[in-house]
């Protein structure tokens, strides 16, 4: 069973969502204090008012009120006073509502029909309308399968309650968190063996060692307490079987070794929040027992360092395909860039699906370059010779990439040396919320460049692309341009013809590398500066004609990578 959308109406500073789909990752944003928490508290709410419904109940036409009432109830899930909005309870009966909608498997679809006695076609909506006091349960499907199954409340709430559970990690996870999660765990663990007859003979000499000392301090405390109340008859201390248990249970401490071993209550918050969020997501899988499972965490990025903020960020990504995670963010790098519609945007007491990236960045605060500003794609190349040839090369190849170029949704950004790879991927990625696509020199600084940042968890073999030749151990964009199509453009501008020079023509060095030497074995001036109006002057070519820049044989290279990035690009529209 899986919670597949959600929505809510009047619940604390939410008056209203959209339908909120719930997939393997649901990203609530926004800025501070404008609601997230409120959305997440909500469906909370929701599903413990379903778990405590799952008892027989008494029907009222098609609306049956589930069997607690919640202004006396202990530990209620819901507090009229406290989660209805404040500025509308001058209506003694207003609501709230919750909206919740469940899809099951062919087995569970099976399960429902013998359980409940009603067939499903595979979706389970759920409407609890919450007042003061009470709670009532519909199942909001059209016609009279609706009125049937809304008979059936009790019966509903204990199916889902068996077949889903969900776990709430809070912002604020210090020390006692983690402690109190290391409680039950223990609890549980060493229940297993209280009943083990070495266990009872050991707790029995316990009780034989503690109660001559309870003994002797009871006739004390009696003597010195009679001289203030002498009515008092006797005085006794008693430790019940039950705390002795417990006691027993609850004495461990977390002890982290990261280098020191050391309490965890004296590590610093970033690593008791990590090892909080930790042991509860641990607890909680065990607590699920083969359902399906839930996780709501907020704000993971609290306390976090940059770097442990990365780690979380890819534990997040890895919990999302075994469980189904909700998790609340003020911050750009825990949001999902791959598919938009799972961000939620809260903002002025409303929460709807993003529809673009642009939209979170408003939302965030993010302010991107005007280049940036729309794009939900970014090509990262070394400098803007290549941005120039690229650009002419990828219009000529694909007519989807051509449009996208011209929207503004694919967008260049240069690195102005190989060097800042890490450093623009890390912007483009955690600040400005872009995909990205890489396409870089096959040469040493290339592929160090890459290596860094695949270290630094930025980049991946499916991000990028190198300008690479069979045959060269190095190689750049220009190598794999066709001899013909610019030899006339360096002996017109530059009186050097390539073609006569045999070191030219071999394959052990790069274009660079076997242009500079052509230029002085010429008897001309080399340096960087006329590197660069060399590489300009071609790459400028190259955008008049794109068709006929690619030697044949070394086209792959730029075919594969404009495959890619629309392969990449396609998959961001349609999520």
């Amino acid at each position: 069973m899986q919670l597949v959308a959600f929505s809510v109406q009047n619940f604390r500073s939410i008056t209203k969502t959209n339908r909120i789909d719930v997939g393997p990752l649901t990203v609530l944003v926004g800025p501070n204090n404008e609601g997230q928490s409120n959305v997440v508290r909500a469906l909370i709410t929701a599903m413990q008012i379903l778990k405590r419904g799952s008892q027989p109940v008494t029907v009222k036409g098609a609306r049956v009120r589930l069997p607690f009432s919640l202004r006396h109830t202990y530990g209620r899930p819901y507090d009229w006073e406290d989660d209805f909005p404040v500025h509308l309870q001058k209506t003694p009966d207003g609501v709230t509502t919750f909206g919740l909608e469940f899809e099951l498997d062919a087995v569970e679809i099976e399960e429902f029909r013998v359980h409940v006695k009603s067939s499903l076609n595979g979706t389970l909506p759920i409407r609890l309308t919450v007042g003061r006091s009470d709670v009532v349960l519909t199942v909001p499907k059209k016609g009279p399968g609706g009125h049937k199954l809304s008979q059936k409340a009790s019966a509903i709430a204990q199916f889902i309650a068996e077949r889903i559970e969900f776990e709430h990690i809070e912002a604020v996870r210090t020390a006692q968190s983690a402690e109190g999660v290391v409680r039950s765990l223990i609890e549980k663990e060493l229940g297993a063996i209280e009943q083990i007859p070495e266990y009872q003979a050991a707790l029995q000499k316990i009780r034989e060692l503690q109660q001559p000392v309870l003994d002797g301090l009871s006739k004390r405390v009696h003597k010195s307490m009679v001289g203030f109340l002498p009515a008092i008859k006797s005085v006794r201390f008693e430790i019940a079987e039950e705390q002795r248990i417990r006691a027993l249970r609850r004495s461990a401490k977390i002890i982290v070794d990261d280098g020191t071993p050391t309490d965890l209550e004296r590590k610093g918050d970033g690593v008791q929040s990590l090892a909080a969020l930790a042991l509860m997501q641990h607890a909680s899988e065990i607590g699920a027992k083969g359902k399906s499972f839930v996780i709501a965490i907020e704000e993971p990025e609290s306390h976090l360092h940059p770097s442990a903020m990365h780690a979380l960020r890819r534990v997040i990504a890895e919990l999302s395909g075994k469980y189904q995670l909700v998790i609340t963010t003020h911050s750009p790098l825990f949001v999902d860039r791959k598919n938009i519609k799972s961000n939620i945007l809260v903002h002025k007491n409303k929460a709807v699906p993003a529809k673009s990236v642009d939209q979170i960045r408003s939302i965030l605060g993010v302010r991107a370059s005007d280049n940036l500003r729309h794009a939900e794609l970014v090509i990262v190349v070394e400098g803007d010779e290549d941005k120039t040839a690229l650009t002419a090369l990828i219009r000529e190849n694909s007519t989807q990439l051509a449009g996208a170029l011209d929207s503004g949704r694919l967008a260049f950004e240069t690195l102005a040396g190989g060097s800042n790879l890490s450093y623009v991927l890390g912007l483009l990625r955690d600040a400005l919320l872009c995909s990205f696509h890489c396409f870089l020199d096959n040469d040493e600084a290339g592929r160090r460049s890459y290596e860094k940042a695949k270290s630094e968890g930025l980049v991946d073999i499916a991000d990028v692309n190198f300008a690479a030749v069979g045959g060269m151990a190095d190689s750049e964009l220009e190598d794999l341009y066709e001899l013909d199509f610019y030899r006339e453009l360096i002996w017109n501008q530059y009186g050097v013809a390539l073609d006569s020079n045999a070191k030219f023509r071999s394959n052990k060095r790069k274009w660079s590398e076997r242009v500079s030497e052509v230029f002085k074995a010429s008897g001309k001036p080399w340096n960087d500066g006329i590197k660069m109006s060399v590489k300009a002057k071609v790459s400028a070519l190259v955008a008049s004609d794109p068709k006929n820049a690619l030697n044949v044989h070394k086209r792959s290279v730029v075919d594969n990578f404009v495959q890619a990035v629309t392969e990449k690009l396609k998959m961001l529209n349609s999520e």
